[in-house]
């Protein structure tokens, strides 16, 4: 068998019908439907993977930012991953994704983010698990909120302040977002089957948060499905329950995304909310001294980390470093002890904070000191990562 590969962008618009077709048969989509979703992803963001000239995969590549200690990282999300059934098994997916971090480290990007179908292809390419997203529902009955502190808003979908809005909780957030014009279009602009409703709570001068929902019929159920929300203060948070118990003599469930440890549901009276699903998302270090020199740290005494790190796709990535932390910034340098030793997907781990160091260790991401081991978890310490998109 012929395993040479050829990667590439789209030339012309019967390539993008061609890769369209493949993702028909990869997600049990529609060719119009999985054509007309490239095509708003940017067809210059497509990737195409050939064997002997005929295009047998590809991707699509979402440049846009991830916030991690209050700091936008660039980060390059990885979506559509599809190859044909004739060329599965053939190394193709592996060439197509090799060939993708290594043109993402040659535009200096420093992370990667994707939703896997499965982790094994994924983590032969430096991926490893970096955080969630979880599906939460509700009995719409069993919220008991009376108390309303805000009052609420209709606003167009369109308006700036849901942007304003979204940044300012984002940026606390280790994992979300700092999406791109596409991923908000999804939300602003939902297609002709689908009608969003959007709120904001609190003043449109003072505004403390908002809502984006809409309605369905589900296996009997009526279900309020929440598309995004924000909430800054108690009082939005208060709100944010309070409007959505006053559905409860239409709505049955109501269903939402949150983290793991969802800080929604603090304040509920019972512990009613329980998730339906959790996806871990996977991260990819692309360039290990942007990646840890980008990104915000906790404000801790300075400290300093000393990493030795594998890469057996970008050689650039490997070697000895020292990570300084002060005054919540970090600074790169190659050299050092070498005391914290991983590879690039214990590195991406590491990075996300989904487990701590101690975690790794005992599932074998990774080794180090004692002193090593204390000195990433001051580093690292955070929240538990998460983000409200799947892509």
């Amino acid at each position: 068998m012929n395993t040479k590969f050829e990667y590439s962008t789209v030339t012309d618009s019967e390539e993008v019908q061609k890769f369209g077709k493949i993702l028909k048969q990869c997600f049990l989509g529609d060719d119009d439907d999985e054509e007309a979703w490239a095509k708003r992803m940017g067809v210059e963001n497509i990737r195409l993977i050939r064997q002997e000239k005929e295009i047998v995969g590809g991707l699509v590549v979402i440049p846009m930012g991830q916030w991690w200690g209050g700091e936008s990282v660039a980060m390059t999300g990885i979506a559509g991953v599809g190859i044909a059934p004739e060329s599965r098994g053939s190394g193709a997916a592996l060439s197509l994704m090799q060939q993708t971090i290594k043109e993402l480290y040659a535009n200096d990007v420093p992370i990667s983010v994707l939703y896997p179908a499965t982790q094994r292809l994924y983590r032969k390419v430096g991926y490893e698990q970096g955080g969630s997203l979880c599906s939460w529902e509700i009995s719409a009955q069993s919220i008991q909120f009376k108390e309303q502190p805000l009052s609420v808003k209709s606003v167009p979908l369109d308006s700036e302040i849901f942007y304003e809005l979204y940044s300012k909780q984002g940026k606390n957030i280790n994992g979300y977002l700092n999406r791109n014009q596409t991923i908000w279009n999804r939300i602003i602009k939902p297609s002709q089957k689908e009608v969003f409703y959007g709120y904001i709570l609190g003043s449109l001068k003072q505004p403390e948060g908002y809502i984006i929902f809409s309605q369905r019929s589900i296996e009997g159920d009526n279900v309020l499905i929440v598309v995004d929300w924000v909430t800054l203060t108690n009082a939005a948070t208060t709100t944010f329950w309070s409007f959505l118990s006053n559905h409860r003599s239409q709505i049955d469930k109501i269903r939402w995304r949150s983290s793991a440890i969802d800080n929604l549901t603090l304040i509920l009276p019972e512990q009613t909310a329980k998730i339906r699903s959790n996806k871990r998302w996977m991260l990819r270090i692309i360039n290990v001294e942007k990646a840890l020199s980008t990104r915000g740290y906790a404000s801790t005494p300075e400290a300093e980390l000393h990493l030795q790190i594998k890469d057996d796709l970008i050689a650039e990535n490997n070697g000895k470093f020292i990570l300084s932390v002060a005054k919540g910034s970090g600074n790169i340098a190659r050299g050092g002890k070498g005391e914290l030793k991983l590879d690039i997907k214990g590195l991406a781990s590491l990075y996300g904070g989904l487990f701590s160091p101690q975690q790794l260790q005992l599932a074998g991401k990774l080794d180090g000191t004692e002193n090593s081991l204390a000195k990433a978890t001051q580093i690292f310490s955070g929240a538990s990562p998460w983000m409200m998109d799947f892509f």
